[in-house]
């Protein structure tokens, strides 16, 4: 029996596989508990809370932007502190945030504490009256509300009072610590291309807190809490799909025309299934999962040859799922028509393609070159970026944020994941960072589809908790000792 569990025997370890029993993640340290106990956490909280509702009325819609009012304002409350920090713009209006705190005689690069300024536009019609994108209203249930309250203004006021508190309690630091506001993440990141390359000796960062993953209620089993941390991105191919014909009276119907040509090719990409993949991070969240849970999930699973096919048997059925475990290609737009009694010669269709780490975009451009099967249909690049990833195991920012989102949640259970959107992350493993993504609120399903959407609001409970978070596992990796 001994062995078989070991998977000593050639059969089960065929039909079950070995089980994965991941190392713990560990409790917050004792210096990280005492540097808190000095923070009074209710006046503390407050504090955020009133921090948030005003950077949430700082109307920061990309586009068009408008981040250095953003900046601005953030750099007043830094000043309070008498915290030094810079603007620096790309364009007019559209600047970064750079604010720090030096570590003496250390030879470690900073610990940087990013977030994008911007946000995604929204609809006021679409918001209660009294409670709209640019209110940071508080509602009689504790919610505060505009857009950005989780995308990503919500964590960026969790990093800024980590900095103004490093500050006020006088922490010796032994690592120094970037505080890193982005312009555009959501449109076409000119604002991390900006800083990566003009001003990248102002903050060579060797770990990135950055958004990601959230703490999500009932995520698999009711009454679990799971806090997935982003440990990867998926890479980005942007497409412009153009199909080639002869022009002509839109009243005659003839074969081999620019529209009838696309529309065959989108269907074809449409019906075509790209290989899937299952992300090493997603074998190791169902494994803690299960392991948590116990009973029948927790032999389960633990056991990666089952829930790796399971994955992708999912996949196929449920979109969000379907993000996360397989390259995808949505058709995102249509284009070249003229008027209506005209067939022009070009039509075109936009692909948003998302590659798993790994994937290389000419492999996928070549693959849909011969499911498309046309000479007369070109695919054009708009833009590229390979997707990438963060080592977890061992990593003292990954363990940090993994002990103090679970710490006092006996319901709760950290694992890292694999985000299936694209962030400013990306770049910044492509120069060596080891970054990762956490937003330590508790969101059900409903509250998380109001990102980019109507209604985006985050409840005042994890404001105060998040900067416990944020602010404990700071402490981990720069307090040079205990108070």
């Amino acid at each position: 029996m001994v062995l078989l569990l070991r998977c000593g025997a050639p059969l089960l370890l065929l039909l079950l596989g070995c089980a994965l029993e991941p190392p713990p993640f560990g409790a917050p340290t004792p210096t990280a508990r005492a540097w808190l106990a000095k923070v009074d956490a209710a006046k503390a909280g407050a504090e955020a809370v009133e921090v948030l509702q005003s950077y949430l009325r700082v109307d920061t819609s990309n586009p068009p932007g408008n981040e250095t009012l953003a900046a601005q304002h953030l750099q007043a409350l830094l000043a309070a502190d008498a915290i030094p920090s810079e603007i620096l713009e790309f364009t007019p209006g559209r600047g970064a945030l750079v604010a720090r705190l030096d570590a003496r005689d250390s030879t470690e690069p900073p610990l940087c504490l990013m977030h994008h300024m911007d946000v995604a536009t929204a609809e006021p019609a679409q918001w209660p009256a009294d409670r709209g994108p640019f209110s940071g209203a508080r509602d009689g249930a504790g919610f505060i509300w505009g857009r950005g309250a989780l995308d990503m203004k919500g964590l960026g006021v969790l990093q800024l009072q980590t900095l103004r508190w490093l500050k006020r309690l006088a922490v010796p630091l032994k690592r120094s610590v970037v505080l890193l506001g982005v312009p555009d993440e959501e449109v076409d990141n000119q604002g991390m291309a900006f800083l990566l390359d003009k001003h990248w000796d102002k903050l060579r960062c060797g770990h990135v807190l950055n958004e990601g993953g959230m703490g999500i209620q009932d995520m698999f089993f009711p009454g679990q809490t799971v806090f997935t941390i982003s440990v990867a991105e998926k890479g980005v191919l942007w497409v412009r799909m153009v199909a080639h014909g002869e022009s002509g009276h839109g009243s005659v119907e003839t074969p081999g025309r620019a529209p009838a040509r696309l529309l065959a090719a989108v269907e074809r990409v449409k019906a075509h299934d790209l290989e899937p993949a299952v992300h090493a991070s997603y074998p190791e969240l169902l494994a803690r999962v299960g392991l948590h849970r116990g009973g029948w999930a927790g032999w389960l699973l633990p056991r990666p040859a089952l829930t790796r096919q399971g994955l992708v048997q999912y996949a196929q059925r449920d979109p969000m799922m379907r993000g996360a475990v397989l390259n995808t290609v949505q058709v995102t737009g249509f284009g070249g028509a003229k008027q209506p009694n005209v067939v022009p010669s070009e039509v075109y269709a936009q692909l948003d393609i998302r590659l798993l780490p790994g994937v290389k975009p000419e492999d996928i451009l070549a693959t849909l070159k011969t499911v498309i099967n046309d000479d007369n249909v070109t695919l054009e690049v708009l833009h590229q970026a390979v997707g990438t990833g963060s080592d977890w195991e061992g990593d003292p920012l990954f363990a940090a944020l993994a002990a103090h989102a679970v710490d006092g949640m006996s319901h709760a259970v950290a694992a890292p994941v694999m985000g299936p959107l694209y962030s400013d992350s990306v770049p910044l493993r492509a120069r060596g960072v080891k970054a990762y993504g956490f937003t330590p609120f508790v969101v059900g399903r409903d509250q998380l589809r109001s990102m980019h959407g109507k209604n985006e609001r985050a409840h005042v409970d994890d404001v105060a908790r998040g900067l416990r978070v944020v602010l404990g596992a700071t402490l981990e990796l720069v307090a040079a000792n205990p108070p």
